[in-house]
């Protein structure tokens, strides 16, 4: 365990070893926390790179994605809500969303997780979770354009507390999701840095109380190729099928 003295209060890591990212989920989310997940493909690699800016010895960030737990549902299963890029088999999802937490049971997609818990009060919960189905119902998208603004501004301190300068009305990457929900319960998740430039390694770093349950893998290089390789191939297959699904439906009229 790791304790963190941040603004006169104590904030805690505990580091969770030995068991499956379907078990860490189910024994640590809750309604209201937050989650933190980094994987193996390009993208992930590419944002937690540009997260080393953040860090004065240069070191890469620990995380690519960031999304909000909301809880169990009437179907059994516990959802979460978030921003994101899915890949279906008909249909691709690009913005505000609603998954089941089993996504993230994947551990070749997502070999690091983390569950970030504030203890907040019902209410405040209830806030986060009712802003949160709101972006969803309004089809907020992911914004490419604001990701790659705030890639921008981490190059320059300064810039990050100003406005993205490609920012986009209606539109939200994964953190500023999150900073942009936490934000409308009146918690400032990363002060001093613009909503739409926060990343997700910022949200790991937020100063408001709270505990983080780390599930960390430390897995060797010829391991990590194989799980890229692995998770290339998936991406391939999902990406084939939605070209097949298209090509039927277009056959069809």
């Amino acid at each position: 365990m790791e304790n963190l003295k941040l603004n006169g209060t104590m904030n805690q890591t505990i580091v969770v070893a030995g068991i499956s990212n379907q078990e860490f989920l189910q024994q640590y989310a809750r309604p209201g926390c937050v989650g933190l997940s980094a994987g193996v493909t390009l993208i992930d690699k590419a944002i937690v790179r540009a997260e080393r800016h953040l860090d004065a010895a240069g070191a890469w960030g620990s995380w690519s994605h960031s999304f909000l737990f909301q809880g169990l549902r009437h179907d059994g299963h516990h959802w979460v809500i978030e921003s994101d890029i899915q890949i279906n088999r008909k249909h691709i999802r690009l913005g505000a969303q609603e998954n089941r937490i089993s996504k993230y049971f994947d551990q070749d997609f997502y070999t690091t997780l983390a569950v970030l818990d504030f203890s907040l009060p019902e209410a405040t919960v209830a806030k986060l979770l009712s802003e949160g189905l709101e972006l969803v119902a309004s089809r907020a998208r992911y914004s490419l354009r604001e990701l790659v603004g705030t890639l921008i501004a981490l190059r320059d301190p300064e810039l990050r507390a100003q406005r993205n300068p490609l920012a986009r009305e209606s539109s939200l990457y994964c953190s500023a999701f999150i900073q942009h929900l936490f934000g409308k319960a009146g918690i400032e998740l990363a002060p001093g840095v613009h909503g739409k430039n926060t990343t997700p390694d910022d949200i790991s770093r937020t100063p408001v109380p709270h505990v983080t349950y780390l599930l960390q893998r430390k897995l060797p290089a010829n391991k990590l190729a194989q799980l890229r390789g692995r998770v290339r191939g998936k991406v391939r297959a999902r990406i084939e099928k939605l070209k097949a699904a298209r090509g039927k439906n277009q056959g069809k009229v």
